[in-house]
């Protein structure tokens, strides 16, 4: 059971105790990721992300990134389309450490101009590492295809000419005109008391003063089905499907779970496994990911050689059949309710897995 305290300026610490582990994974979660920068800002989240270990009013890079992993703990952070999450794991009793440390780079980064200009061919070299990635760099072509023009269509990455131009002073503007004290989570995971987390947070986090964002998300409206092929130099053909779908604050999102398990979610016995993979050789793998809390976006992506070209074409073929196969057979009672079961399992393995949770206001 988790518990949850939302104090006067807006920031929600939520804590769930699990006793049974040494560990406490804690983090910030911020309601801010690259779909919230304009066009001539692309990429500039995912590059705060990468500032925020380079220096602080207190310290410098080797003592932020020396301060847990010296003592068998790791700090790490992530940046999506709609969150960007700073988060540490330690052994319990170095809990107090983590949050102190993880309050200073999220709040107090100075972003040295010396260090922006390191970072930068960092983030070039990592743009170039995801177009080496058939896998990754399918994933940006289909949000790009799915949501055009929109901001959820852009690369988290940004581009070479946006990266290269950031200054100190555009951190400080994107922050100042995105951060929202009652959009931001510090979340506790571990075994540690409600209690004993708070008595180290709340503290610092009471003193941060409550600031409102007048910024408004774009949402997405006008989708327009689409097909486009690209010709790489690589030895696998990839095909990704995936369009909008409801957003994580609609009931009907379940159904659609149900749906997307028996169709073509993760497991094994899915329709588009059982026909691609078991029934007909045609592929190796399949990856599915659901994403973004206000527009979901659901896809597939399944991988064959492509030595026979017309194992494209069949593998379209059955991939259409097994879909489009709800329509005229309904599935078996024991089919829905071993979907239903992997969903429950699914959030169960996530539950007990996961460092940190986004815990967003409905509007």
């Amino acid at each position: 059971m988790h518990q949850i305290k939302e104090l006067a300026n807006g920031i929600r610490i939520v804590h769930q105790e699990v006793s049974h582990t040494r560990l406490v994974h804690c983090g910030f979660v911020l309601n801010i990721g690259s779909r919230d920068e304009t066009k001539e800002q692309e990429g500039l989240a995912h590059f705060w992300e990468h500032m925020a270990f380079k220096g602080t009013k207190r310290r410098k890079t080797f003592h932020i990134l020396n301060r847990l992993e010296s003592l068998g703990g790791e700090l790490n952070a992530y940046t999506t389309k709609e969150k960007i999450c700073f988060y540490a794991s330690v052994l319990k009793d170095h809990y107090s450490k983590a949050a102190e440390l993880l309050f200073d780079i999220t709040f107090n980064s100075t972003f040295p101009t010396k260090e922006i200009e390191k970072e930068r061919h960092v983030i070039l070299e990592e743009m170039a590492m995801y177009r080496d990635s058939p896998d990754d760099s399918i994933q940006d072509e289909l949000d790009a295809l799915v949501f055009d023009n929109h901001a959820l269509g852009r690369n988290i990455l940004g581009r070479e000419e946006t990266v290269g131009h950031f200054t100190q002073q555009d951190f400080f503007e994107f922050i100042g005109s995105r951060l929202d004290t009652s959009q931001l989570v510090f979340s506790i995971v571990g075994n540690i008391s409600f209690a004993k987390a708070l008595k180290i947070i709340e503290g610092p986090l009471s003193e941060i003063p409550s600031k409102r964002t007048l910024y408004l998300r774009s949402p997405f409206k006008e989708y327009l089905p689409k097909l486009e092929r690209l010709n790489r130099d690589i030895t696998q053909s990839l095909c990704g499907i995936g369009r909008p779908a409801y957003s994580q604050h609609d009931s009907r999102r379940y159904k659609l779970y149900l749906l997307n398990n028996i169709l073509g979610g993760p497991s094994m016995n899915s329709r588009l496994n059982m026909s691609l993979r078991e029934k007909h050789g045609l592929v190796y793998s399949r990856v599915y990911l659901p994403a973004f809390l206000r527009c979901r976006l659901f896809w597939n992506l399944f991988r064959h050689r492509r030595k026979d070209p017309s194992q494209s074409q069949k593998a379209g073929s059955e991939r259409t059949q097994a879909t489009s196969r709800k329509k005229t057979r309904q599935p078996t009672t024991a089919y829905g309710q071993g979907a239903s079961n992997r969903s429950d399992g699914d959030g169960g393995r996530k539950l007990r897995c996961s460092h940190v949770g986004i815990w967003e206001k409905p509007d």
